[in-house]
C-alpha cells in the first residue's frame, strides 16, 4: 500500500495596489441623449446598451460613474468628453 506524504506548499500572493478613480459624467439641460450616448460609445468604448443605461442614470440621478480606472487612463477620456461639451470629472 502506498502512502501519500503531505507537503507544505507556500503560496505567494502578489499584492498590487492601484489607486482606482471614477470617471463621472454629470447631467445638464443642454446635451441630447444621443450626443451623450454617442460620446460614451466613442470615448469610453461602451456598448450601445451600456451607454444608453449610463445616460438614463445621468438624466435621472444627476450623475453616473461611466468608467473606473487609473487617473492616467481616465484623464484623457475626461478631457475628450469635456471637449464635446459634456461635464465630467475624475474623482
Amino acid at each position: 500500500m502506498q502512502t501519500i506524504q503531505e507537503e507544505d506548499v507556500e503560496i505567494l500572493e502578489d499584492v498590487v495596489t492601484t489607486d482606482l478613480h471614477d470617471l463621472v459624467v454629470f447631467n445638464d439641460e443642454v446635451n441630447t441623449f444621443d450626443h451623450v450616448i454617442n460620446t460614451l460609445i466613442k470615448i469610453c468604448k461602451h456598448t450601445p446598451e451600456q451607454a444608453e443605461q449610463c445616460t438614463f442614470i445621468i438624466h435621472f440621478k444627476g450623475k453616473c460613474t461611466v468608467k473606473i480606472g487609473s487617473f492616467e487612463e481616465l484623464a484623457p477620456m475626461r478631457n475628450a468628453i469635456c471637449q464635446r461639451g459634456i461635464s465630467a470629472e475624475v474623482i
